[in-house]
């Protein structure tokens, strides 16, 4: 029986956290969440107490991703897979252009399709650990891509296709709040606060342009069957009042708006983009300086500075992230249906830098011993 390795205190990351969602929850989100106690938890979301936290989450969002005038921070329960069938009810009117170029977005791009009530959507696709583009196309009523595709770590620019009358959607679920975006390129910005956001699952927000909040209105009032659940118009109303149409998960929305008050207290989206673009970096230049590592995205311009894809040659990555697993450094696993001989590791906002370094020091010992 091979003796289990064991690193070195000294390179060991302070906090060995690295999921891509759920990801880390700084330990002071905690204690604030542990502080409300039950003054929040246990009682009526309908009443100012629990009104409060969803009111300040949405000020925070505001504030952090300097909202254009008329857009609104909408929230919901049942995270970015619900959104995708809220957008479909709500937001496509007829036909949609899809980006896939990973499992999210082929998952959103597949609810499009066979929804009964819209027309055949075109699917633009691309390999994974390559990006598709969205263009110009007659009919064409709604885009949709990913900002960052969390399977692959595939990172494009938020940018508009000119199409007067036309919506853009992104999913931004691993994206926000660790990669720039100017919200006046897009109309709907949506994504769950269990990743860069540093919170739990449940919930979905969407940032909505004054064109798709028009859009919502203008669908609902059509008479199209759209479930209860999944009614954006409803949603809307709701956030108005700083409350969702269902009970939230009350914990989620403090740890979201514990994590968005800190990032905004530290400098906001530039300087949560700057810490992450750091972790990241510290990865990719660390693959790219060895023998049996390399970034699974080859084009360094779509390198994702919050999910980093490592490919590995004459090791086992699925060995490497047991040890590290062992070790207290978890969550570095590739994504499940990818399929490929990697490590995929989070550097979002609530990850230190420092942490990141030593991880790569943490994964050297791990390969020299497993030889």
């Amino acid at each position: 029986m091979t003796d289990p390795i064991t690193i070195p205190a000294e390179l060991l990351p302070a906090d060995g956290r690295f999921g891509s969602g759920p990801s880390k929850v700084p330990a002071d989100a905690m204690s604030a969440l542990s502080g409300l106690g039950r003054s929040v938890m246990g009682t009526s979301h309908r009443q100012k107490a629990v009104k409060s936290e969803v009111g300040r989450l949405r000020a925070g969002l505001g504030e952090f991703f300097s909202l254009p005038d008329g857009y609104e921070v909408v929230l919901g329960v049942g995270g970015a897979t619900a959104f995708w069938e809220v957008a479909v009810f709500g937001l496509v009117e007829d036909r949609a252009q899809a980006a896939s170029f990973g499992e999210f977005g082929s998952k959103f791009a597949k609810a499009i399709k066979i929804a009964p009530h819209l027309g055949e959507p075109t699917i633009v696709t691309a390999d994974p650990g390559t990006a598709a583009y969205l263009s110009f196309e007659d009919g064409v009523d709604a885009y949709a891509t990913p900002h960052n595709e969390t399977s692959t770590g595939v990172a494009v620019d938020v940018k508009r296709v000119a199409h007067e009358g036309a919506l853009m959607l992104h999913d931004a679920t691993s994206a926000a709040a660790g990669l720039p975006v100017d919200l006046t390129e897009t109309d709907c910005y949506y994504f769950a606060p269990q990743k860069g956001l540093a919170s739990d699952g449940g919930l979905w927000i969407a940032i909505l342009s004054p064109a798709a909040i028009e859009r919502a209105e203008r669908i609902a009032a059509s008479g199209r069957y759209i479930p209860a659940f999944l009614d954006l118009k409803t949603a809307i109303d709701n956030s108005r009042k700083d409350q969702t149409y269902n009970t939230p998960a009350v914990a989620t929305v403090v740890l979201a708006a514990e994590q968005v008050d800190a990032l905004n207290a530290a400098g906001g989206l530039d300087a949560a983009a700057k810490r992450c673009a750091e972790s990241a970096g510290a990865v990719y230049s660390w693959a790219d300086a060895r023998s049996f590592a390399d970034p699974f995205v080859t084009d360094p311009a779509l390198r994702s500075n919050v999910v980093a894809t490592i490919d590995f040659e004459g090791v086992d990555a699925a060995e490497i992230a047991k040890v590290l697993r062992a070790n207290g450094i978890v969550d570095t696993e590739p994504y499940r249906k990818l399929g490929r001989n990697q490590l995929r590791i989070a550097t979002y906002p609530a990850v230190d830098p420092s942490d990141t370094a030593k991880l790569t020091e943490a994964i050297d010992f791990v390969v020299e011993k497993l030889g």
